[in-house]
């Protein structure tokens, strides 16, 4: 489940880290890919009691192919779950994610998309730059799975480099290094209309930020400058969601909208509203070849602090690299499952962000592209996990891809 787009900002920009961590922690927690449906799936014919249990299915290899696959172990997970994550975003260097999850048993009569166990995880990261940040969540559904509840608490130290809103020539060389220190918690709520595969939703969300920027080396006498920041903030939002699996679709779509408003009566001290929009549709052009296309779009009114205002974001770009009033990125990959397991991934996308809209006088343009490899590793949740490597004008950057680059649980 997603956070508004001011949860989103700062856990997100205060912890990316930490957030791509996230679905992992869930992934036991989440039903197989299967067509979406409300009636119970058909009877599974009952195991022979006279089976040896030598022939017991491996929980780590397909019974299919004989390759390594996780869709045994998922099936059987709860209780508690390990996670270990690799760190590979660039505005914070490399780093780790550590979390564990608590899952309860799934029902023995799981219908396809729903009837989720509810799971409480524990999450901590750091990264070679001194980032750290740790959250506490609880995702749970209630009256037959057509209300999904989410809640959390956070904390974080982030350390980025701030070049500025729009084009400044002095920063994109010398940028200022700050440190965003966030404390706070999201309260979310969504509810299925009938049986369709559209949510309706409402998050509240808190955060007080510590933002602390150093002087330039070159000015000694100048000190720190350190402001306290607070958030507070309601978002309604509407989700329409027909892909084949949350983690590397094939086929479907995917459309959210949300628009966030933040006042000093909802808990914070600056008036401002934000709207995000997304979309994504996923292609089979062939068994084995998918298109899938990205558009989003983030806008922001009044007086947001820099920090929740929109970016650029695209493999290869650093996060926060490019601030505007508004952004927006449209982006297009092709996966191609070449033999048996693996498959070749090509990306290519434009980005823009701007400040003022009417004259786009402060604006920048980014393209990025690249590429990577994928194995399936879970066929029955058609996931895949791999790796990517993105450039952006400023070298490559590596990433770490579980499920999709554009991943949305």
């Amino acid at each position: 489940m997603r956070a508004s787009p001011g949860a989103r900002t700062v856990l997100r920009r205060a912890c990316e880290a930490l957030m791509i961590a996230a679905p992992l922690c869930f992934l036991p927690a989440l039903s197989p890919a299967a067509p979406f449906e409300d009636g119970p799936p058909p009877p599974s014919a009952p195991a022979s009691e006279e089976e040896p249990e030598s022939k017991a299915k491996s929980k780590l290899r397909s019974p299919e192919d004989g390759w390594f696959d996780l869709s045994g172990f998922l099936d059987t997970s709860y209780g508690f779950v390990p996670v270990v994550y690799p760190v590979t975003e660039p505005a914070v260097g490399y780093g780790a994610g550590v979390a564990l999850a608590f899952m309860g048993r799934q029902k023995e009569d799981a219908r396809p998309g729903l009837d989720r166990p509810n799971v409480t995880a524990v999450a901590g990261v750091y990264t070679e730059n001194g980032t750290w940040g740790g959250a506490l969540a609880d995702l749970r559904t209630w009256g037959d799975e057509r209300v999904q509840t989410f809640v959390a608490l956070f904390g974080a130290s982030v350390n980025l480099d701030f070049y500025g809103i729009g084009k400044i020539a002095i920063l994109a060389d010398q940028p200022l290094t700050y440190n965003l220190l966030p404390v706070g918690g999201l309260v979310q709520a969504k509810y299925r209309i009938g049986g369709s595969r559209t949510w309706v939703g409402l998050n509240y969300v808190f955060a007080d930020t510590q933002v602390t920027f150093d002087a330039p080396d070159e000015t000694p006498n100048l000190p720190d400058f350190r402001r306290d920041s607070r958030l507070g903030g309601l978002t309604p939002s509407f989700t329409y969601d027909s892909r084949d699996s949350i983690f590397t679709p094939s086929r479907g779509s995917y459309v959210e909208a949300m628009g966030g408003f933040y006042d000093d009566a909802l808990g914070g001290d600056s008036h401002f509203q934000r709207v995000d929009v997304n979309a994504f549709q996923y292609l089979p052009l062939h068994p084995k070849l998918v298109l899938g296309l990205r558009a989003v779009g983030s806008f922001t009114f009044d007086r947001a602090p820099f920090y929740v205002l929109p970016y650029i974001d695209l493999r290869g770009v650093s996060k926060m690299r490019y601030q505007g009033r508004n952004a927006g990125e449209v982006e297009a990959e092709l996966r191609w499952q070449f033999w048996k397991r693996f498959s070749l991934v090509g990306f290519v996308g434009e980005g823009r962000a701007w400040t003022e809209s009417e004259r786009f006088s402060r604006d920048h343009k980014v393209t990025a592209g690249g590429g990577g490899f994928r194995y399936e590793m879970a066929r029955k949740y058609k996931l895949h996990m791999g790796v990517d490597v993105a450039w952006a004008g400023e070298g490559p950057a590596f990433y770490v891809i579980f499920g999709s680059a554009w991943m949305r649980p």
